[in-house]
């Protein structure tokens, strides 16, 4: 079917308590339609067609700001500056260690509690119109107790080929750790849970977690409900008598991607909603994929609609490297996160949407 050109709209979403505005925009391309606001970056809508054309919302949110700011958790937010977890919310990195906020337990997760999805970005619009928003943030040396000021870009960006990408790019003048991700709660559904969802992880290997989920060692995913390698409905693998399933009160593990090379889009994972026939296939640069299967939700959150989202409604399937990585000596497993003067980070992400029969 055609498709109305593509487009970029923008709105006041709201204000914070400061006064400070916080903006929406609305992309349009290839038959999807991604809403973001300033405010974290943070993706409020994602309307995809089913195999009938008809136009769901296929990630968990809220209505208004007011929810964003005092309950969210992580809906739709850039992850900065390190996605995941640290453990004991501290690194030594050249001799020095950096204490960190703890906001897990004793360890710091999605850098904290003032991390990049609680912070207002700027954000400009192609010039030319087409679907691409750029938002751009900067963080000062020692915010949530991080070395160096780390000026960062992020771009979204929509395709005719139903696709969405995300592009980071940070900078820094000192030594310091990145791992840039996104934290969409996907539901190809549009509504319900995603446990009859198939999932497909590119991964013969996953990290398998102590308490606190800070991994403890690298385990072959064979002979696992860890193993996704073939598609698999997630209820199928998620009810099986495993530790590691215990310990997260579902999935909330890190898998080691089985990439070709190191550079260029390979793809990660592929989710389908066999009721509505809306599949998403996720590529990208990264060495590792976190895969959350919903499990502290709890009824509590009346998000989008009205919806209350209880445990298992969302997933997310963050692109990045391993947690605690920065504890960790550079290897296959763990490559390091470290980025100096100089340098550039440099990361992308895409998802790649389709209606199947």
């Amino acid at each position: 079917m055609p498709y109305p050109l593509p487009s970029v709209e923008s709105r006041e979403f709201g204000r914070l308590a400061d006064g400070r505005v916080v903006h929406e925009y609305t992309l349009r391309c290839g038959g999807i339609t991604l809403s973001a606001i300033t405010l974290g970056g943070i993706v409020t809508r994602l309307l995809v067609p089913d195999r009938h054309g008809e136009l769901a919302n296929v990630v968990l949110g809220f209505d208004g700001l007011t929810d964003y700011v005092e309950r969210n958790p992580n809906f739709g937010v850039i992850v900065g500056r390190y996605a995941n977890r640290i453990a004991n919310a501290q690194f030594s990195l050249d001799g020095q260690v950096h204490q960190l906020p703890q906001n897990d337990g004793t360890n710091c997760l999605h850098g904290g509690p003032g991390g990049f999805g609680t912070q207002l970005w700027s954000a400009e619009p192609a010039a030319d119109g087409s679907p691409r928003l750029t938002l751009k943030y900067v963080s000062a040396a020692g915010e949530q107790g991080f070395p160096g000021c780390l000026r960062t870009t992020v771009h979204y960006t929509l395709g005719p080929d139903a696709s969405w990408r995300i592009d980071y790019e940070a900078i820094t003048d000192a030594p310091t750790v990145v791992n840039l991700s996104h934290h969409d709660y996907f539901n190809l559904g549009g509504a319900g849970s995603v446990l009859q969802h198939r999932l497909q992880l590119t991964a013969s290997r996953y990290m398998e977690v102590g308490p606190g989920l800070i991994p403890s060692g690298v385990a072959p995913v064979s002979g696992t409900p860890f193993d996704f390698r073939t598609p698999a409905v997630i209820e199928a693998r998620i009810r099986q008598p495993h530790q590691q399933l215990g310990l997260g009160r579902g999935y909330d593990h890190c898998w080691l991607l089985d990439r070709r090379s190191p550079d260029g889009l390979e793809l990660a994972a592929r989710l389908e909603d066999p009721t509505s026939g809306r599949a998403m296939s996720v590529w990208t640069t990264e060495p590792a994929i976190q895969f959350y299967s919903g499990n502290f939700l709890d009824g509590r959150l009346l998000g989008s609609g009205g919806q209350r989202y209880r445990q298992g409604d969302g997933l997310c399937l963050e692109t990045q490297h391993a947690p605690d990585s920065p504890n960790r000596p550079d290897s296959p497993a763990w490559p390091s996160t470290v980025l100096r003067p100089g340098q550039i980070y440099r990361s992308a992400t895409e998802h790649r949407f389709e209606a199947v029969s």
